[in-house]
């Protein structure tokens, strides 16, 4: 008996037929545009120049990008911003001991942060290492505006490298810049800056960028 290689070939021509016609039937507008954001990510890194326990703001993550309006006067290049990932790492003194911490503890009406103390302890012999992210449904995993609403909670040695991966997003056009914390000295109309992460001058901040370039 010969075997019929055709059976179902007429249906699947068929889904084919309709897939075409759908794609070549014409529309009366263009499609819809479902934002128009400007998105950067970025891994920001900062040494610790002493041993603290910091809460880092909002505020401060978006003052870590900023834009000058005059000498003293800076504005924040995006208006939101999320965590996606906390590592830091530090050394104690030799024969010593040390630890490093991250704690995203941020609760507000509805979101609560995984208030897990994430820790790592050192003798000396190798860094201690903390490598956190923030739970789907904490405060700092999604897109929060400047506030002084905690992001995140950091204790570090001295010299630790801190590596802070954030996402930033803005409208166009956007809205009125936010001012930053902390007045700018000796800036340049429309240049871009880093701050430390604590959003304070690299010269008094705790944690001063690794970036060299546009410090201040």
């Amino acid at each position: 008996m010969k075997r019929n290689n055709n059976r179902g070939s007429k249906p699947r021509k068929q889904n084919k037929d309709q897939r075409e016609l759908v794609r070549n039937m014409s529309i009366s507008h263009p499609p819809q545009l479902s934002s128009t954001v400007i998105r950067h990510s970025a891994t920001l890194r900062f040494r610790a120049t002493a041993a603290a326990t910091t809460s880092i703001t909002f505020q401060n993550l978006l003052d870590t990008y900023l834009t000058a309006a005059s000498a003293v006067a800076g504005y924040d290049m995006f208006e939101t911003v999320k965590v996606r990932r906390v590592r830091v790492w530090g050394m104690p003194a030799v024969g010593g001991t040390g630890s490093v911490s991250v704690e995203f503890s941020g609760v507000t009406a509805g979101l609560v942060g995984d208030q897990l103390l994430h820790t790592d302890t050192s003798m000396g012999v190798q860094p201690a290492h903390v490598d956190a992210r923030p739970s789907a449904k904490s405060l700092a995993s999604d897109y929060q505006v400047s506030s002084a609403a905690a992001a995140f909670r950091i204790s570090v040695l001295a010299g630790s490298v801190v590596d802070v991966e954030l996402s930033f997003r803005s409208t166009t056009p956007s809205a009125a810049g936010v001012a930053a914390q902390n007045a700018l000295v000796g800036a340049t109309i429309g240049s871009q800056y880093l701050r430390g992460l604590d959003g304070l001058a690299t010269a008094t901040s705790n944690y001063v960028p690794e970036f060299t370039a546009g410090q201040i």
